[in-house]
């Protein structure tokens, strides 16, 4: 009688180490969890910490005379006299009527510091949209230089940063502040320019059209190859070592580093069909490289959703092979093929290096206006400003990676709305 109560004790403790395993896996996989939402939390904080500030910058109020002779311009509508025109004197006129106790040559070059290199093309460009200005008095706020704007933030916050600022600089910015003619205003800049050697100038409009043409060329050929590819490979194919061979590149192709693509540009579009470099023609045609694996294995797993009832069903009615493809299968599929699509554009919109290669790295000023302008987008711009030396480009650089943030988060959750809006379950 002792033994079938020893086999009960074996089996009670068998069962209490398997709900005791089994516990500790469900813990494992909260702890995992709980370790990735806090690596993205301290991720997320330190880039809002970081870059929040640069979408507000620091401007100067002050009474701005136009005056035609410091100028030299008579006549608005000549482009010669405007090229010409003394600019930078108008703001510099308008620093000396508010601080009139300054003098020296020293103090005078550290007071026309308070204002950004480019206050006078600001100036021009105001007196340009008004001729009528011209010979006028106006108050005016003047983007202030990234120096004074850096040290006014963090003045604000109770722990001014004063490495670059001299003693005459700090007392004229309390004293602007204390008249109220110095204050943080929405940095339109950001999103209206291209890049800048001055931080406070810098914008990200250059680099987001140039990813804008990037990614439209990429979506314009790499979407129709992939999904006619996958329609092939899937419907159309004969099952042999060639198809095998083929699958089995397309799969490790999707594993490839992005770095190789671009050297495979490098070597094929720039150096053997000569296409100009920081185009977004050549930047299109890496990245439609790089995402054709991706969309091609969507798309595959999209048309073996569909089920075989469907294709036997339009065939039973006379359908031909093309017709069963094109208005049954495919119409079915496409949801699927939307969403891998969705995601690779997501993942082109993210990539760096491929680009490096192909020499969208360079320093672009103005803004892009089609594809063939040489042009660089958001990871490069974002990678250029995290390499410069300023303090205030530290702001830039965050800000940027939160745009970037944003548009992946609006494309991957498109991906995952289209997939739940559009999807069939069968």
């Amino acid at each position: 009688m002792s033994k079938p109560v020893d086999n009960l004790d074996k089996i009670k403790q068998s069962l209490t180490r398997r709900n005791r395993a089994e516990t500790r896996f469900r813990w494992y996989g909260r702890i995992a969890i709980l370790i990735g939402l806090a690596a993205v939390i301290v991720l997320f904080t330190d880039i809002i910490s970081k870059g929040h500030g640069a979408f507000r910058v620091t401007y100067i109020q002050l009474d701005v005379h136009y005056d035609q002779d410091i100028i030299g311009v008579a006549n608005m509508t000549d482009p010669a006299q405007l090229a010409d025109g003394n600019w930078d004197a108008v703001p510099k006129s308008a620093l000396r009527s508010k601080f009139t106790d300054v003098s020296g040559r020293r103090d005078k070059r550290k007071l026309y510091a308070l204002l950004s290199n480019g206050a006078g093309f600001d100036l021009k460009d105001r007196l340009v949209a008004n001729p009528l200005l011209l010979g006028q008095t106006e108050s005016i706020w003047i983007l202030a230089d990234d120096d004074i704007d850096t040290y006014y933030k963090t003045w604000l916050d109770g722990e001014p940063y004063a490495a670059r600022m001299a003693d005459n600089q700090m007392a004229w910015i309390e004293q602007l502040h204390n008249e109220g003619n110095i204050r943080l205003q929405f940095n339109s800049n950001l999103f209206t320019r291209g890049d800048s050697r001055e931080p406070e100038q810098a914008g990200i409009r250059g680099a987001i059209m140039g990813s804008f043409f990037t990614l439209v060329l990429t979506l314009m050929l790499s979407f129709p190859i992939g999904v006619s590819a996958a329609i092939y490979l899937e419907e159309f194919a004969p099952k042999n070592r060639w198809t095998d061979f083929i699958e089995v590149n397309i799969n490790n192709l999707a594993a490839v580093p992005s770095i190789i693509f671009g050297l495979l540009g490098l070597a094929i579009f720039i150096n053997f069909f000569h296409v100009p470099r920081s185009v977004p023609v050549v930047g299109g045609l890496v990245l439609t490289l790089m995402t054709l694996p991706t969309i091609i294995i969507t798309s595959r797993a999209a048309i073996k959703s569909v089920p075989p009832s469907i294709r036997e069903a339009a065939l039973g009615m006379g359908a031909s092979k093309y017709q069963t493809v094109l208005h049954h299968v495919l119409p079915l599929a496409l949801p699927g093929m939307l969403t891998g699509a969705i995601i690779g554009m997501a993942q082109a919109l993210g990539e760096t290096a491929p680009l490096l290669m192909i020499g969208m790295v360079a320093f672009i000023v103005d803004i892009p206006a089609g594809f063939t302008d040489p042009a660089t987008v958001l990871p490069v711009q974002i990678f250029l400003w995290a390499d410069s030396p300023e303090r205030a480009f530290i702001e830039k650089t965050s800000a940027a990676i939160m745009v970037l943030l944003s548009f992946l988060i609006i494309m991957n959750t498109s991906a995952v709305w289209l997939r739940k809006r559009l999807e069939r379950r069968w």
